[in-house]
């Protein structure tokens, strides 16, 4: 038999008993919702690794993950390699903010104290792989919230090809210098990502300051990397059989112009000895480029663009090797579009991107049925 307690011990005991009940809640973790990045909700654009079912990763300018949720907040478990990269957070389709994850996974805030409903925030790499490359571990959703299902599908696909010009290099420096360091790069407001965005379509864009098809102004051309998911790793290959474009828009060729003219760079000398090529060797590997591409696209438009900076200049003979090459083909899906010479110095800023981005609009819609 139980001893009786005295109704005072009795109410200490209750009320210890009701505190110790309150403190264990409290103290208890809320359960958070976690979004692995391989969940088939997230809507992914571009070349993005998956080495692993614990990362997807982002090196390519223009890659984005979106959620759909239905909740207050949303976080990103990020790790970069440098804590150089820099990444727009566009949240429901509109208000754009700057995020540059670091060198620790941590997680991120992407958005905080919405208004309870159906919200979107999309990831958008705005930098190239050399400012670094960045893990993306998944989202994080408050206790009660929900993930969404993605988007209906886009109807059309754009993969571009390109160089500083399609990464948005420099577009939002004004400084004067034509510096890409910080923020002053930014893909999405390049003319690339402009026009998919007009035609609603999905956008990959594989592309790197100073590439060139023949030669660069570094140790890698366009042809070397075009097939690759990581840019550095030669064993990395794409998966073409993801990649069903509509229109293919290739434009390089800028910085070839300049080195062909540079006897003394070194990678003149490693790739053209002492010779610089003849008008037939540059038609040639422009035509073969386009080759290599027609081969993974069958049925895409595919434009051989070039602009907006000296390439397309009034007497430049650059537009008429392209027109040569894209003649050769005698291809009706291969098309020519030479952007007007925006006679400024440095690489195009915001509006001249715009400017770039309204001439190739115009120019499909005009050309192409899609």
């Amino acid at each position: 038999m139980l001893p009786r307690l005295h109704p005072s011990k009795l109410w200490t005991l209750t009320t210890c008993l009701l505190w110790g009940l309150l403190c264990i809640n409290a103290c208890a973790p809320s359960k958070k919702v976690l979004v692995s990045p391989h969940d088939e909700r997230l809507t992914y654009m571009g070349r993005i690794g998956k080495p692993n079912e614990e990362k997807a990763v982002f090196y390519w300018p223009g890659t984005s993950v979106k959620i759909n949720f239905e909740g207050t907040s949303l976080q990103a478990h990020l790790k970069d390699n440098t804590g150089k990269s820099y990444y727009n957070v566009i949240l429901n389709g509109d208000s754009i903010s700057l995020l540059q994850p670091d060198t620790v996974l941590r997680s991120y805030v992407l958005a905080n104290n919405l208004a309870p409903g159906k919200h979107s925030v999309e990831l958008f790499r705005r930098t190239e792989w050399d400012f670094g490359i960045t893990d993306f571990h998944g989202f994080q959703l408050e206790k009660g919230a929900k993930v969404l299902p993605p988007d209906a599908p886009k109807n059309r696909k754009m993969v571009f090809y390109g160089n500083s010009i399609t990464v948005g290099y420099a577009a939002e420096d004004y400084s004067g210098k034509d510096s890409p360091a910080g923020t002053n790069t930014n893909n999405y407001i390049s003319y690339g990502a402009l026009t998919a965005r007009h035609f609603n379509a999905e956008y990959s864009c594989v592309c790197k300051s100073g590439i060139g098809i023949m030669i660069s102004w570094g140790p890698v051309t366009m042809p070397e990397i075009y097939d690759r998911v990581n840019p550095t790793d030669p064993s990395s290959q794409w998966d073409f059989s993801q990649d069903k474009p509509d229109v293919v828009v290739v434009n390089l060729f800028q910085n070839d112009s300049w080195l062909v003219n540079r006897p003394d760079h070194a990678e003149f000398k490693r790739i053209f000895g002492t010779t610089k090529p003849t008008e037939e060797q540059i038609v040639q590997a422009y035509q073969n480029f386009i080759k290599t591409l027609r081969g993974h696209y069958p049925n895409a438009h595919i434009i051989c663009a070039l602009g907006n900076m000296d390439i397309t200049r009034e007497g430049s003979p650059w537009p008429n090797y392209v027109q040569q090459a894209a003649q050769g083909l005698n291809d009706k899906k291969i098309y020519t579009h030479f952007m007007p010479y925006k006679d400024t110095p440095g690489h195009p800023r915001v509006e001249e991107q715009k400017a770039m981005a309204q001439s190739l609009i115009q120019f499909i819609e005009e050309n192409i049925k899609w």
